[in-house]
């Protein structure tokens, strides 16, 4: 064979092996960008949890900041906060202790329910304390750092209206023009017969400026389970709209039938007892295996699509004060009202809030 038939011999060879592997690469191009495709498109795995998110806890308070859920709680007579930006994983970690009280003064044990706020700039935080003896339960605040709340509280004082009754579980209403409002839980008298809710008005973060107005007491057969009678836990509420309802723990804590109620703020003045509407039947209540369900708080999902319940309940039937803490989503009724819904059953799986990272 001549050079020149050598030549055009090499050459189409070389020309089939470009093609061939042209179409081998191609091939392999081909279904490197199917999978590509198949794996952009496919949706991301739902991340899932169950109850109870913390084994042990009770009247756990969590709100949200920027990027993040801080959980405060008292444990080991230290208040904790701790901070996670997933709702389901708040106490996975103990936190920072911010605030250990002194001994030997009026506040230094039984710290009751201790709520996290962001008031005017700064964080508080409301506790209520004793020194050992129930009857001298009273509301204290603690400030905070401007930005962190993580960081040590400050003690500033005892607050409390002119009758300077027992008083727990206070939280703060605010209202246009940034009037503030304390309500609590509270004694009529001197006696423990019964629990009422009182608010009053506030004159800054850590004085209460007028006298106490009773708007709710015991007095439905759903609120009268357990003896003395009980009104407890209140907090806020609000709808997209900002109408404005307070959500309150009712029976005995102790009982399997403790729960929660609903007020309604439907006059201008708070401080009106008129202006508050009782709802008729407990918004949140047992079931066949959830046991005293109560003392909640409210968040939303890191999207704000999305309204949380953080709530405790009994470990067991009749387990009394032995408590774990839950959360689950709930939406709202027609008229603008929260529809919590039933409390769900341990072990079930749920999506986590829309939005978490």
């Amino acid at each position: 064979m001549g050079v020149g038939a050598r030549a055009s011999v090499q050459s189409t060879i070389l020309h089939l092996g470009r093609c061939c592997l042209g179409r081998i690469l191609s091939r392999r191009g081909l279904f490197l960008g199917l999978a590509l495709l198949a794996t952009v498109a496919a949706p991301a795995a739902e991340r899932t949890f169950t109850n109870p998110i913390c084994a042990r806890g009770a009247d756990p308070w969590v709100v949200r900041h920027r990027d993040a859920y801080y959980y405060c709680r008292s444990a080991g007579g230290k208040i904790w906060v701790s901070r996670a930006e997933r709702l389901q994983e708040i106490g996975r970690e103990p936190g920072a202790a911010v605030w250990t009280p002194p001994p030997n003064t009026p506040y230094s044990q039984e710290l009751w329910a201790p709520e996290l706020h962001r008031l005017d700039g700064r964080w508080y935080i409301y506790v209520a304390a004793d020194d050992g003896n129930n009857p001298n339960h009273r509301m204290y605040v603690l400030e905070g750092d401007p930005e962190d709340p993580q960081k040590p509280f400050a003690f500033k004082g005892k607050i409390s209206d002119p009758s300077d009754r027992w008083a727990i579980d206070g939280t703060v209403l605010v209202l246009s023009g940034n009037r503030k409002y304390f309500i609590w839980s509270g004694w009529e008298g001197d006696r423990n017969v019964a629990q009422h809710l009182y608010i009053a008005p506030m004159s800054n973060p850590w004085t209460i400026s007028g006298d106490r107005a009773c708007i709710s007491k015991p007095e439905l057969p759903w609120e009268l389970n357990g003896r003395p009678l009980i009104n407890e836990g209140p907090e806020v509420l609000r709808n997209a709209r900002g109408r404005v309802f307070l959500i309150y723990s009712a029976s005995g804590s102790w009982t399997d039938d403790y729960c929660l109620g609903q007020l309604t703020l439907a006059g201008a003045d708070p401080l009106q007892p008129a202006a508050w509407v009782k709802h008729r039947d407990a918004v949140f209540a047992r079931t066949a295996d959830v046991f005293g369900p109560g003392h909640a708080s409210f968040v939303k999902s890191p999207d704000g699509k999305e309204d949380w319940i953080v709530y405790h309940a009994a470990r067991r039937k009749g387990g009394g004060w032995d408590r774990d803490v839950r959360i689950q989503k709930f939406g709202w009724n027609a008229d603008g009202s929260p529809n919590f819904g039933t409390p769900v059953s341990p072990g079930v799986v749920l999506p986590e809030p829309s939005g978490q990272r």
